[in-house]
């Protein structure tokens, strides 16, 4: 099993920045891809971004050129810097894990419990 918890979200306004990071512990294998879903009111869940072990990146089209994803292997860490911020960023910001795997595009097995990205206008 692994854990993930999130921190860094909270209240912005529109053209601000915030970082979010996410930490994992336990049944950690440093192959896994990690990255973030969002979900916003009323809206399915979307990924955000994601990265592989070896530091290949994906993100979606809504995100390109505002966020940024980065991650530390050494502590197990995957941070999501999220500049520009818009009103329809405004969502529950999820971290996930794959399992060891080289495809980015493997979906999540393990979830963090999220955390409230709000940006008013």
């Amino acid at each position: 099993q692994v854990q993930l918890v999130e921190s860094g979200g909270g209240l912005v306004q529109a053209g601000g920045s915030l970082r979010l990071s996410c930490a994992a512990s336990g049944s950690i294998n440093r192959a896994n891809v990690m990255g973030w879903y969002r979900q916003g009111p009323g809206k399915q869940r979307e990924l955000v971004a994601a990265i592989s072990s070896s530091g290949t990146t994906n993100y979606a089209d809504s995100v390109k050129g505002r966020f940024t994803i980065s991650r530390n292997n050494a502590k197990n860490t995957v941070y999501l810097q999220m500049n520009s911020l818009e009103p329809e960023d405004t969502a529950v910001y999820f971290c996930y894990s794959s399992l060891p795997t080289f495809i980015i595009t493997t979906p999540p097995t393990y979830w963090g419990q999220g955390t409230q990205v709000t940006v008013s206008s």
